[in-house]
């Protein structure tokens, strides 16, 4: 779930942002709060503004045995009240103070986006904390949001994208949190108590999960009093993380039966973890193979040369726990075993052959020319410092990263080719009516 802030608090947080030169070394300062707090800040004090990213590790995948569904339900509901604002008052009080504040979990963290002006800075800390810290989870706002999450999974059984990622998740990661929807279903959801949102608030908002990145006007003295006065009073401790999640999921073909004259297909396998040293290989050689441009190969091969599908993607998933590798295609009824073909035709002839130099090359001019448009306002330079401290990056690898892009070889990417791509291992799920294909092997 995302909150989206009054009209009028956009159009005034708009203009204020400023992009960094990713090439050039960003001044990123580590900062310690008395308390011990940690966090990482770029100072910019040429315009009145800052913005806070805060993430917890853990997410949706911390709920509770027979509670699936809750630590999305209670996010939803941080901006439903707080101490003594309810629901309104909370909102009012974020439109006078042109704050603007957002909660979302996913399947691993739970993050905080906050923007605010410097002259309500102290303000807007305190609402933020109340959010954090006194959520009142009052009965009628717990229905109304419970209702929308409802309405979301009932919208959800009669999507095929949905229906497809589901099955996929469901037998790649089995009973792992992975494995369900970390919306829950709507027995579980419905099932929800007011006492299982405390408790999953409980099991999320402390110390020893704790990232934080700021950006815009405020010094690391200014910012450590900040830190200990909106998150010094959080607990040390949250709730254990969930284990390794086994994928199991082996390579064939599964058929959802779905009334629709077009199928879609989810694929995959395993894949590679952000910590692995050829990480930066692998997604080269994804943006070659199946990374989204129009000069991939799987948009050349399925859309281009044979008018298959409007749009074929890969993209490599590294979660906390479990790293997979995977890609999607839509296809009429008639011919989606021919997109699946060429698929695996294509994953193959990467597996045994690599890249060429051209590829490579493209790939790379791409990727490194790319990167510094990541860095287009205080919001994104926030949350971009916040997922590096998660993946334990050093604070100069924004100057650096595009020389490890560089860095990769032909043989780097032709080793990985052959270790990490398995055409074989490949298991498609089929949503839809598709013509020459049923749940088992895959066809010759």
């Amino acid at each position: 779930m995302k909150t989206l802030s009054a009209l009028f608090v956009a159009l005034i947080m708009a203009p204020m942002v400023w992009v960094v030169d990713a090439k050039a070394e960003t001044n990123i300062q580590e900062v310690t709060s008395p308390g011990g707090i940690k966090a990482w800040l770029v100072e910019e004090p040429s315009i009145p503004f800052m913005a806070l990213e805060l993430r917890f590790r853990g997410g949706a995948s911390l709920d509770r045995a027979g509670k699936r569904g809750a630590m999305n339900l209670m996010t939803g509901l941080l901006e439903e009240g707080a101490g003594e604002l309810d629901s309104r008052g909370f909102a009012r009080e974020l439109e006078t103070l042109a704050t603007s504040l957002g909660y979302d979990v996913g399947v691993d963290e739970l993050s905080i986006s906050a923007q605010f002006l410097t002259e309500n800075r102290d303000a807007s800390i305190e609402l933020l904390r109340s959010s954090l810290v006194e959520p009142r989870f009052d009965a009628a706002d717990i229905e109304r949001v419970r209702g929308q999450v409802l309405t979301g999974l009932r919208s959800d059984t009669t999507n095929p994208d949905e229906i497809a990622s589901k099955t996929f998740n469901a037998m790649a990661f089995g009973d792992h949190p992975y494995g369900s929807d970390q919306s829950g279903t709507i027995e579980s959801v419905t099932a929800l108590t007011r006492e299982d949102l405390v408790n999953a608030h409980g099991d999320i908002f402390a110390k020893d999960r704790l990232y934080v990145g700021a950006v815009g006007d405020i010094t690391p003295e200014e910012l450590g009093v900040l830190l200990d006065r909106l998150l010094g009073d959080l607990p040390t401790t949250g709730a254990a993380m969930p284990a390794a999640a086994d994928i199991t999921i082996e390579g064939g073909v599964t058929v959802v039966d779905f009334d629709t004259p077009q199928s879609v297909a989810i694929f995959g396998h395993k894949g590679i973890g952000l910590e692995h040293p050829d990480y930066f290989p692998a997604v080269v050689l994804n943006q070659v193979l199946g990374g989204g441009s129009f000069e991939s190969r799987l948009m050349t091969e399925v859309r281009e040369k044979r008018g298959l599908t409007y749009g074929v993607y890969s993209y490599i998933s590294p979660r906390d726990h479990a790293a997979t590798y995977l890609g999607q295609v839509a296809s009429s009824n008639d011919r989606i075993a021919e997109a699946i073909s060429v698929i695996r035709t294509e994953w193959a002839k990467a597996a045994a052959e690599g890249v060429s130099e051209q590829e490579l090359n493209d790939a790379k001019t791409y990727m490194t020319g790319a990167y510094p448009l990541r860095f287009d306002g205080n919001g994104p330079i926030a949350r971009i410092m916040v997922g590096m401290q998660m993946i334990g990056l050093p604070s100069d690898y924004i100057a650096t990263r595009n020389d490890r892009v560089e860095a990769v070889s032909m043989e780097d990417v032709k080793r990985v080719a052959n270790e990490l791509l398995d055409p074989d291992g490949l298991h498609f799920v089929v949503v839809g009516k598709p013509v020459g294909l049923e749940t088992g092997a895959l066809p010759e």
